[in-house]
Formats: structure tokens, sequence, C-alpha cells
């Protein structure tokens, strides 16, 4: 999904709200996301999930064309780790359903008999 996209489900949810508002929300919403995980901070919204940073230690890499020893410089990677409610969801068994494209297409019938051609000439 993306953040227009986002948008769009939430317009839908709270009609009584103008689009540009609900646009100026999530923006600030993500920059204040966006922030925290800057400063270090980790972010937890119960029920979904926790947003945190890992440090990946400084090592060394090896360059797959040449061969070489490459020195990679530590770095900051994002995690997330799903909530207890939203690890539910995920698992809960889904409602069967038939995928799209199984079911054959019901069968005509033809009601006149076929034109014959003649092969012989």
């Amino acid at each position: 999904m993306t953040r227009s996209e986002l948008i769009e489900r939430i317009a839908e949810r709270a009609p009584h709200v103008p689009r540009r508002e609900l646009e100026s929300i999530i923006h600030a919403v993500f920059d204040c996301m966006s922030e925290a995980l800057v400063a270090g901070r980790r972010i937890e919204l119960r029920g979904f999930g926790v947003f945190s940073l890992r440090t990946r230690r400084a090592r060394t890499g090896r360059n797959p064309k040449t061969g070489k020893s490459v020195a990679v410089p530590e770095r900051r990677t994002l995690s997330f780790a799903a909530g207890k409610e939203l690890r539910a969801r995920l698992n809960a068994p889904a409602p069967r359903q038939e995928p799209v494209g199984s079911v054959l297409p019901p069968v005509v019938l033809a009601t006149q008999p076929l034109a014959s051609t003649s092969l012989a000439r």
C-alpha cells in the first residue's frame, strides 16, 4: 500500500474530513515517526507493532566481481516486530475462496447448425 492509497482508504472511512487535511495529517505522522527513528528512539504502536533501530557492526566484505576485500562500515537498519494482535490477524485462517481463473466459463451450446464449407472445388 502506498501513501496515496492509505490516504484514499482513510478518506473513505472518514468522509467528513477534507482530503487536504488528511494528507497533512498523514505526512505529519510519518514525519514524526521518521524524526523519532533518526533520533534513535523506538516507536511502539500497540496492537500493530514496534519499529526500532539496530546497528550492524563494521565488517570486511568481498567485491563479487573482483574478489577483493572491501571494508563495510557500521550502519543502522530499521527493524519491525509485529504486535500480538497483528500476528493473530495474519495467522488467522482465511475464509475459503476460489482462486481467480479456476472456475471454467459456462459452456455455450450452439443452437444453429454450423455452416458447412465445401472442401472440394
